[in-house]
């Protein structure tokens, strides 16, 4: 054997030698990552982790918006005062009026008007943004200049009944910057808003699919067999069709993914003054019946089941969304019923054929 052959199978004997050192580093990191997985999801023995999810980075992108709203509105009283000039527009001479109707720039009572209507919207319409936490929040940025400059509405409150008014709690140099604190709290809430995204996490298992969900002191976390699945559904509105995420929602026969919802002002409700009376002439008591019948219209309430898509139930805005849909349908036959009893009926014809 010549130097150079030697040379060759030395370098040869290097390269598997290497190449075997990055298979078991890469197999040894790999289950690290599963092991490491299967603690964070709290899998049982033998069920191994397929696919793990987290919603988009555009998933509350409504709850971005909503922290830009508020800030916008700070900033519109902030400087509403110096913007009033002949060529402001209707909104800013709106809000002059508010200010100016409420007790002036020195009091809150506009502002707290503004933020309260903004939270009751929000509330209502039923969106991301609906949570509590954020309802909370929103309280909070409404009342905290009121908090903060107790003094002023107190003195002005008591200066109406009294010739005394009441007022030096707090020193003199305390008062509520609009820019600064719309800052502050619009700060605040973008990183609750990112951490709130990253808390909901969900996992395609061997066995289940698992939604866990760890915000601030709230935990939960949900673990929904493949056997116990009805119907896996696929959701895309205009802007998941833009920024491309989807949501799937998994449907059971326990009602997991579906939701009440009430539609409607109210139930019953009565104008004072439409009630029969038995001194009513026929004109009066035809017209009540049918003030009270357009009333009833109105005010008529229904409740409807619909699919829900929870965050915390379901694979809400997630990328890739094609993948893991087709992977838990493919559990799913696997785990089904009919796929059992097809696996059952082609054992006993290979039976018979035998």
């Amino acid at each position: 054997m010549t130097e150079e052959e030697v040379v060759d199978e030395v370098i040869e004997d290097l390269n598997e030698e290497v190449a075997d050192v990055e298979k078991t580093s890469t197999e040894s990191s790999a289950d690290a990552k599963q092991k490491k997985l299967e603690n964070k999801f709290r899998t049982i023995e033998g069920e191994e982790i397929l696919l793990t999810k987290q919603p988009s980075a555009f998933a509350f992108i409504g709850m971005y918006v909503l922290g830009m709203i508020v800030l916008g509105v700070h900033l519109l009283f902030d400087h509403a005062g110096s913007l009033t000039d002949g060529d402001s527009s209707g909104m800013m001479k709106l809000v002059v009026v508010i200010i100016d109707i409420s007790g002036g720039e020195t009091l809150p009572f506009g502002f707290v008007f503004v933020m309260l209507a903004i939270a009751w919207i929000n509330r209502m319409m039923n969106m991301s943004t609906s949570s509590g936490w954020v309802t909370t929040w929103l309280l909070l940025a409404t009342f905290a200049p009121i908090i903060i400059q107790i003094d002023d509405i107190l003195e002005w409150v008591t200066g109406i009944f009294m010739d005394d008014p009441i007022g030096g709690f707090l020193p003199g140099f305390i008062s509520y910057n609009y820019t600064l604190f719309g800052i502050v709290f619009a700060s605040m809430f973008w990183g609750l808003t990112y951490y709130y995204q990253k808390s909901f996490n969900y996992a395609v298992t061997s066995d289940a699919v698992i939604f866990q969900h760890q915000f601030l002191l709230s935990h939960s976390r949900r673990r929904i067999l493949y056997d116990r699945i009805s119907e896996v559904m696929e959701e895309r509105k205009p802007v998941g069709v833009l920024l491309g995420f989807s949501t799937i929602t998994i449907l059971t026969d326990t009602g997991v993914g579906l939701a009440e919802e009430t539609i409607g002002i109210g139930g019953g409700a009565v104008l004072p003054g439409t009630a029969e009376n038995s001194s009513d002439s026929a004109t009066t008591a035809t017209g009540k019946s049918w003030i009270r019948s357009i009333v009833g219209l109105l005010s008529y309430q229904r409740t409807v089941t619909k699919v829900m898509a929870d965050p915390k139930n379901c694979f809400y805005s997630i990328r890739n969304y094609e993948n893991t849909k087709l992977l838990i349908d493919e559990m799913h036959k696997k785990h089904s019923s009919s796929s059992l009893l097809s696996d059952l009926k082609d054992s006993l014809t290979q039976s018979k054929a035998e």
